[in-house]
């Protein structure tokens, strides 16, 4: 056998085995690869608006989110381990980056006087957009689990089209799934807001209909992102 052919063999072999154990890329391997302009940018910009959060909550002894934060940044870390697994588009990444700059500035951004709002605390996660029918809250989970059904859809794909060599369509049963994937997501959110409501005293949580409505708005962002990865197939195949 040719010396060239041998090790092409070798080389087919070795990522072979990474795809069987599921890691694509060793540490050697990721070090070897420049970050792209596109990552840098959106590293910098969540960065930047965490450092704002972080300065913005002690300032103002706000320790629910100081609380947030710490989620924040331990979903940063899984994001990250995501994304080397399964290879987030940048347009995914910046949408959860900019998932996470509503979040944070929901929780700390004052609402100017006279602006409605209901809770106790007057900040953009109790503005009123619509008086008592649309609160800024519901339109950042409904955006936020659109995000995350769409992220499930990706690694759903990512890992059919890796492992088994399988190129998934968005079919009514695949996109249920990835949305009732992303609805409960939805749900562990409303568990971590609960520990948060029994370990911090005065949170801006809201109560049993505030927690109703969220879900509510996360089946709606799950099943119009599923409604578009629908429709963005049938348009890419004409």
């Amino acid at each position: 056998m040719p010396a060239r052919y041998e090790e092409s063999v070798r080389c087919a072999h070795h990522t072979l085995l990474d795809k069987g154990s599921g890691r694509w890329w060793n540490d050697r391997r990721m070090s070897s690869i420049p970050v792209a302009p596109s990552l840098k940018s959106i590293t910098l910009f969540t960065a930047a608006y965490m450092l704002a959060a972080v300065a913005g909550s002690m300032a103002q002894g706000n320790k629910e989110f100081i609380f947030y934060i710490v989620v924040m940044l331990v979903l940063i870390a899984v994001v990250t381990l995501v994304h080397r697994a399964v290879n987030l588009t940048t347009a995914l990444l910046w949408t959860l980056s900019i998932w996470g700059l509503l979040h944070m500035a929901g929780g700390l951004v004052p609402l100017p006087k006279g602006w409605p709002y209901n809770e106790e605390q007057a900040v953009l996660y109790s503005w009123w957009i619509i008086p008592q029918r649309l609160k800024y809250d519901q339109i950042v989970h409904a955006y936020g689990f659109g995000v995350t059904t769409w992220v499930c859809w990706h690694c759903l794909k990512s890992a059919m089209q890796r492992g088994f060599g399988i190129q998934l369509r968005p079919t009514f049963g695949l996109l249920v799934l990835s949305a009732a994937a992303g609805v409960g997501f939805g749900a562990l959110n409303e568990v971590v807001e609960f520990i948060a409501v029994l370990t911090i005293p005065n949170t801006n949580v809201g109560g049993y209909e505030n927690t109703g409505w969220d879900l509510v708005a996360n089946l709606i962002g799950a099943t119009l992102a599923a409604v578009i990865i629908r429709f963005d197939q049938k348009a890419s195949a004409v």
